[in-house]
């Protein structure tokens, strides 16, 4: 299986930079191209010449610059267009599944952990979503433990309350409090060493 590059994403916008830019340049120098032709200065003497001796009309003149005007417009058009391109394909690859990671983090922080992120784009964002459903699974896991040794632990308390308030415990009701207070133990330090994984914010930095 081939190992996809951790840098795809970089690869892909300066591809979107570089096209605007091409697309600029070679407009460009097909403009200054066009200006500076020996040609063009002399049709231009020439319709100049030809107006003075009134051989052509004086919208006849300026006709090589026109064309020029046309053809830079074109290329105008052009530019315009591979911009459009470059911009739907930058919303459609990187900002909608941004957006999306966005929306699913905000649903993650206001607690609800059912989101999960599906991309599959191959690159960074791909990589981010990957870890934004290990983070959501991971606080599953950490909430639903929590919610067990609650109710496995309330469930001890109250049967050992109630076999405390008798008057006179049996050797077997002493087992099961402490059968019971044993496992609620154990179960409190599993939780402890799953919060202890993570890292808090400390006031003391």
């Amino acid at each position: 299986m081939r190992k996809k590059s951790r840098y795809s994403l970089q690869r892909t916008m300066l591809v979107y930079f570089l096209l605007i830019g091409v697309a600029s340049l070679v407009v460009g120098v097909e403009f200054i191209a066009d200006t500076n032709r020996p040609e063009l200065r002399a049709e231009l003497l020439n319709n100049f010449q030809e107006y003075t001796a009134s051989q052509i009309p004086f919208a006849e003149v300026f006709r090589p610059i026109d064309k020029i005007r046309n053809k830079a417009i074109l290329m105008i058009s052009i530019i315009m267009f591979v911009i459009i391109i470059v911009l739907t394909m930058f919303t459609k690859n990187i900002t909608e599944p941004l957006q999306h990671m966005i929306e699913v983090a905000k649903k993650l922080a206001t607690g609800d952990l059912r989101q999960t992120v599906e991309i599959n784009s191959g690159n960074e964002l791909s990589e981010l979503s990957n870890v934004i459903n290990d983070l959501s699974s991971n606080l599953q896991e950490t909430t639903m433990l929590a919610r067990n040794v609650c109710m496995t632990g309330n469930a001890s308390l109250e049967e050992a309350i109630e076999k405390l308030s008798k008057t006179k415990l049996d050797p077997e009701d002493l087992d099961r409090i402490s059968t019971d207070l044993t496992q609620l133990r154990d179960e409190l330090g599993s939780l402890e060493e799953l919060v202890n994984c993570f890292h808090f914010y400390s006031s003391e930095e």
